[in-house]
């Protein structure tokens, strides 16, 4: 019999090795860093020195960019982009979508001499115009009103896109409507950092602390999983979905737990490497990478970056993943859960601040004036989290993000923090006015005596926390490992900036005419007694929490849709526009947005659940159940007093399952079409996906499943659970 395609691409696999390393192996390190980028050490020699500072303030200080020298910098990034092989430029832009966008024009112009020069000016650079109609607007835009800009982002620099057959500048920028709305995640997330800066400078001034500008920092650690390209080909599911939508339990998973840390097969490594020096010459300072807890599951961290650069670099760095992987045979997947029954992949987005200076607000310190600083931005942050966590919740609200949250390997959807055991006592310490028990005698008074050196990493780290503070910085576990950071920074930084407002608001009202250092004291022992309950140190995980968090009165929004009805609450929408970070039109527009997305993520689901069900399952399943009759009939026929009872109950078994298998199939194509006539209200057909689509959805893998374990191998039309990860 000839082997399916399944098999012989499970022989070609063994035979598959890494491309041959690429010529900028041999460029030293030092050498290749930031090689692509159009960087600060790259324009300071390039411009003008007027130009250059006048640049330099533009990027610091947010000063507007003199038209002139918009020319002059637009001509020494083209003349930069030419000479290492540039032909075209592109405005890249972060639309709704969560993935980024890109037109390219050619800096080829024809002169009437014939023949043509190199071309790019200070309009071109400050401004495109892509078509706006056909992106995610949330009801900002028409179809028919097609008018949308890109604005040069200065404070992230142009780059070069480099493939085989050329290279591209691409100059980072926002994208916005005509009528100046954001359509895009870079515009607020720059927003939310104005409003940061703003808030936490002012902070500091009643503290009598100086600072030119605080912007939040976040290193964001980044999982993914690889897999053979040929097999990724041979399973529809993961073309289309990016998820198997189907597979039985195989017979080894990530049970030995002997995946983690290990040492990374040759191939792998391969990828790893090269991955690893096309980020190094754009500028991402990736530093660590290691396997991850499920088969053929990594994960790679970079350093700490202001979070708008940040955010681009994850940006280019999911791409790269992808490009690079390709190279290699593989496939990444970013899918928060792309297979069932072992650990899905998550993003830690690891978040604080920093001034000007190179000061981590957020670390303890060791002086009176460190300590203060910092137990003030923490009393902030606790009282942030506390009063929004809806708004937490929905930033990383997914359609993938749902299978994965609370499943015992990532926080459940219940938000709260983790200190550790020594700071929860300088804490409980604060609120109640006590000594602390094993750190110092004597009663903690603020800004008055000194205030112990505080703890820092000195409690176990919580695996199970949404939200841990690890020393100097809080850690968000909840991320998808393939959204964007932009929201969920957007909305911590927001958050933060109202909370800081807020305390002080009330030290300056408390300390009119009286004492600055008592009224701090008060501020600090009322706000952390009335947010204390945000703070959790024990299992998550656990029954035991969640009814201790409804105890609490802390929200528990189990699925995407519960999330997301809360982000346009009235409350999110005077913050949002109370700081400049959304319009209120612009946070109905997210909300429109993320709950369509919701509903069009499943229904490609249940499509592709029933076209594959009923093409390759369903057959697969019919022919050996006519292999297994034929067989039973042919041995009846040679000895009518054989014992064929178990072959029997094995063919009553296929059947049976082939019949609930299509039973299903039809009921979900049933209730996949109510939907389709369910209207446009997104909240509506988002509710509808997750209440009737995805059990009905369910019901078939749980059929096609079984019919896995029954069907002879050889039959099988898709790779195997123990074939996507285990074969390298």
């Amino acid at each position: 019999m000839c082997p399916n395609p399944r098999q012989q691409a499970l022989r070609r696999i063994s035979t598959n090795s890494s491309p041959t390393p690429p010529a900028s192996r041999a460029v030293p390190l030092t050498e290749l860093f930031g090689s692509r980028v159009f960087n600060d050490a790259v324009q300071r020699r390039r411009l003008p020195r007027a130009v250059y500072q006048a640049l330099r303030r533009t990027i610091e200080a947010g000063e507007d960019l003199d038209s002139t020298y918009a020319d002059t910098v637009a001509d020494a990034m083209k003349d930069w982009a030419v000479e290492h092989g540039a032909t075209h430029y592109t405005h890249w832009f972060q639309p709704m979508t969560g993935l980024t966008a890109e037109k390219h024009d050619s800096f080829l112009s024809p002169v009437v001499e014939g023949g043509a020069i190199h071309s790019f000016t200070g309009k071109e650079l400050i401004k495109g115009e892509p078509d706006a109609s056909s992106f995610p607007s949330g009801g900002i835009r028409a179809t028919f009103e097609a008018r949308g800009y890109t604005a040069w982002d200065p404070t992230s620099p142009a780059f070069l896109r480099e493939t085989s057959y050329g290279v591209t500048l691409a100059i980072p920028t926002a994208f916005c409507s005509w009528t100046g709305e954001a359509l895009d995640t870079k515009t607020p997330l720059l927003r939310s950092c104005e409003a940061l800066d703003r808030v936490s400078r002012r902070l500091l001034q009643l503290l009598d602390q100086t600072a030119e500008r605080v912007q939040a920092t976040v290193g964001p650690e980044q999982e993914y999983f690889l897999i053979d390209r040929e097999l990724y080909q041979l399973r529809p599911d993961l073309l289309s979905c990016h998820r198997t939508l189907f597979g039985a339990r195989p017979p080894k998973g990530q049970e030995l737990e002997d995946q983690y840390f290990s040492p990374t097969p040759e191939r792998v490594i391969n990828f790893m490497m090269d991955f690893e020096r096309e980020l190094w010459a754009l500028g991402v300072p990736v530093m660590t990478r290691h396997n991850e807890v499920a088969p053929h599951q990594y994960e790679m961290a970079p350093l700490y970056e202001n979070v708008s650069i940040a955010t681009d670099h994850n940006m280019l760095t999911m791409e790269t993943m992808q490009t690079v992987a390709a190279r290699h045979g593989f496939k990444c997947l970013l899918h928060e859960k792309p297979f069932a029954g072992v650990n899905g992949s998550g993003k830690h987005n690891n978040w604080s601040l920093a001034d000007d200076k190179g000061n981590n607000l957020l670390d303890p310190g060791h002086t009176p004036r460190e300590n203060l600083r910092f137990i003030l931005f923490l009393t902030a942050i606790i009282r942030a989290v506390d009063e929004h966590q809806d708004l937490i919740r929905a930033s990383i609200a997914s359609a993938g993000n749902d299978h994965r949250l609370g499943a015992n390997e990532a926080p459940p959807a219940i938000i709260s923090i983790f200190l550790g055991s020594e700071l929860e006592e300088v804490v409980e310490s604060l609120v109640q006015g006590t000594p602390l028990k094993s750190r110092q005698r004597g009663h903690i008074q603020l800004g008055v005596s000194t205030l112990p050196p505080l703890p820092r990493d000195t409690s176990d780290r919580n695996r199970t926390s949404p939200l841990a503070f690890t020393g100097n910085k809080f850690e968000l576990r909840a991320v998808g490992a393939d959204q964007t950071i932009a929201y969920p920074n957007m909305v911590f930084n927001t958050i933060v900036a109202e909370s800081l407002d807020f305390i002080a608001n009330e030290v300056e009202r408390r300390a009119k005419g009286g004492d600055k250092n008592a009224a701090i004291q008060d501020v600090v022992r009322e706000t952390l007694t009335q947010h204390q309950r945000i703070l959790f140190s024990g299992d998550n995980y656990t029954k035991e929490w969640e009814h201790e968090a409804e105890r609490r009165g802390l929200l528990n929004l189990r699925d995407t849709p519960a999330a997301l009805e809360h982000f346009a609450a009235p409350k999110n929408l005077e913050l949002f526009e109370k700081y400049g970070v959304l319009s209120r039109r612009e946070t109905e527009s997210r909300s429109n947005v993320f709950h369509a997305g919701y509903a069009h993520r499943i229904g490609v689901e249940a499509l592709s659940t029933m076209q594959l069900a009923s093409t390759a399952i369903l057959p697969a399943g019919v022919e050996y159940q006519r292999k297994l009759a034929a067989s039973i009939n042919a041995a009846m026929g040679a000895d009518a007093g054989i014992e064929l009872g178990e072959q029997k109950a094995l063919l009553r078994e296929t059947a049976t399952t082939i019949n609930r298998l299509r039973q299903s199939i039809e009921a979900l194509a049933k209730t996949h079409a109510e939907g389709e006539e369910q209207g446009e209200d997104p909240i509506a057909n988002a509710r509808f996906c997750r209440d009737r689509i995805l059990p009905a959805m369910g019901e078939v893998r749980r059929h096609a499943d079984h019919l896995e374990t029954l069907v002879d191998d050889a039959l099988w039309p898709l790779p195997k659970y123990s074939e996507l990860l285990f074969l390298h």
